[in-house]
Formats: structure tokens, C-alpha cells, sequence
């Protein structure tokens, strides 16, 4: 039960956040606002349910290390991202045309921050660490990661290899990434800097989602492997291939660090579900 309850009370966060957001659509300080408030209502919603359901210190939202823990992962995010956009700008296939919407990319700030943070929550902080607890880090993460990569079939350019490249490239990174450090402020900024570098900055497709315009006037085409097509930008090849490889890395140093959780018995699940995040 403690999976529904933590599910139904960082979810609802997410449902009034993104629904506020899509009413204050073409007012962009206003979208900032409400999605800072509801990324911060977010945090404190997820760290009570948990001591609530969980009787125990919230170590993976602990607040020493929440601010390097999410600049490092904004940074590592738009580097990523500005890695997939050079590479698709070398074959010509991402061209910029001026500056576009600098009052849109604030507003995309602010969208992409409630996103990051709620997502994060739920798949990595509620889904991945309980099912990790019962089942070991190994089905954890290629459950969660198939989970998040399918809910992406809803948007409205979604394709099957976009879902696909989704769950690698992000499900599995940022699985990865809480698993190497056991704290959730790593993946939240990865996963915001990723977005945000994709929708404020160089005004791409996210996830297939009709994205407003950022900084930027550009524009995509070329193949799907190359530019991802109508999906956007993450449904290129190569940011699969550069999901792929930090989640490797994130992997390995988790491996290094003896935080990889191996299948346990009935009679040890539960006591594992107390120990993490260690």
C-alpha cells in the first residue's frame, strides 16, 4: 500500500501542477511560478508521504547536497543534449534561423522544472526504489525504465522507436544515475537540464510534444536516426548512444560503490526495502 499512497500523493501534485500550467498557457512568468511552486510542493508532498508510509529519514531527498547534486546533473543534462544537437547540426540537419522566444523559454523553464520533478519522483523515487527493494537493482531498472519509455506513447507525435529510445536513454540513465548515488536530486537535475536544453534553448521537440518555441529559431530534418523526426531530437540515434554510455557509467560506478542490489528472498524483502536508499 505504501506504493499506492506514495503514488496517489506525488501524482496528484503532478496532475494540478501540469493542468495549472496548461491553462496559463501564453502567460510565461506566470507558467515559471506555478511550475517552481509545484516542483517545490512536489518535493515536500514525496517527503511526507515517505515518512509517513516508510517511517524513516527521506535520505534520498536529504537536503545537504541537494543544490551540487542538481547543478551537476543540469549541467551534465544540457552538455548531453548540446552533444546530440552538434552532431546533428554536422550533417546539416538542424539549421538556425535567429533568435526566436526568449519570454517562451522562461515559461519553458518553469514547465520543464514541475516535469522533471515529478517524473523523477514517481519513477525513480517511488517506482524504482520499491520495486528495487523487493526485486534487486537488475529487473528494477529494465521494469521501470520499459514503464517510463511506454508512457511516452501517449504524447502526440509518439512512435514505438521513440518509446524505445525514451526508455534507454532516460529511463535507463536516470535509473542509473540514482542508483549510483542513491539520492534523487542527481537524476531531477539531469532530467531537467536535458529538457531544458531541448525545449528553451535550441527549440526542439520534446518527447514528441508540441514544444513552444525557445531562444532559438531552428528547426530539424533529415532522417529519423539522425534528427529523430517528428518525435524530436531524442529519438536520434545519438542520443540513444549518449544515454546508453553515461548509463554505463553510472552503472559501473555503482557496481564500484556496492550499491547494486541483488534479487532477495520472501523472508528479506522487506527488511530490504528499509535499507534503501543506503
Amino acid at each position: 500500500m505504501r506504493l499506492v499512497w506514495q503514488l496517489l500523493a506525488v501524482g496528484a501534485i503532478a496532475l494540478i501542477g501540469g493542468q495549472a500550467t496548461v491553462v496559463l498557457d501564453g502567460r510565461p512568468w506566470l507558467v515559471l511560478i506555478v511550475g517552481l511552486a509545484t516542483s517545490a510542493v512536489a518535493v515536500l508532498v514525496y517527503r511526507w508521504i515517505v515518512r509517513r508510509t516508510e517511517h524513516r529519514p527521506v535520505a534520498e531527498l536529504a537536503w545537504p547536497g541537494a543544490g551540487s547534486g542538481i547543478g551537476l546533473g543540469a549541467v551534465l543534462g544540457v552538455a548531453m543534449f548540446g552533444a546530440v544537437i552538434a552532431n546533428i547540426a554536422f550533417l546539416g540537419h538542424y539549421t538556425v534561423d535567429g533568435l526566436g522566444s526568449p519570454t517562451g523559454a522562461i515559461g519553458l523553464v518553469g514547465f520543464m522544472a514541475a516535469a522533471a520533478v515529478t517524473e523523477e519522483l514517481i519513477f525513480r523515487g517511488v517506482l524504482l526504489r520499491i520495486v528495487e527493494g523487493r526485486f534487486g537493482t537488475w529487473i528494477a531498472l529494465a521494469s521501470t525504465s520499459l514503464v517510463f519509455g511506454l508512457t511516452h506513447l501517449v504524447n502526440p507525435n509518439a512512435t514505438l522507436w521513440g518509446a524505445i529510445a525514451i526508455a534507454i536513454e532516460a529511463g535507463g540513465m536516470l535509473g542509473a544515475a540514482y542508483i549510483a548515488t542513491r539520492s534523487l536530486w542527481l537524476p531531477i537535475g539531469l532530467h531537467f537540464g536535458w529538457n531544458i536544453a531541448a525545449s528553451a534553448i535550441f527549440s526542439t521537440e520534446v518527447s514528441g510534444n508540441g514544444t513552444p518555441q525557445g531562444l532559438l529559431d531552428a528547426a530539424t530534418s533529415g532522417p529519423v536516426l539522425v534528427s529523430g523526426g517528428a518525435f524530436g531530437p531524442e529519438g536520434s540515434a545519438y542520443a540513444v548512444g549518449f544515454g546508453a554510455a553515461l548509463m554505463i557509467v553510472f552503472l559501473w560506478i555503482a557496481k564500484r560503490r556496492g550499491r547494486l542490489v541483488p534479487p532477495r528472498r520472501r523472508a528479506e524483502r522487506a527488511d530490504a526495502a528499509a535499507t534503501l536508499p543506503r
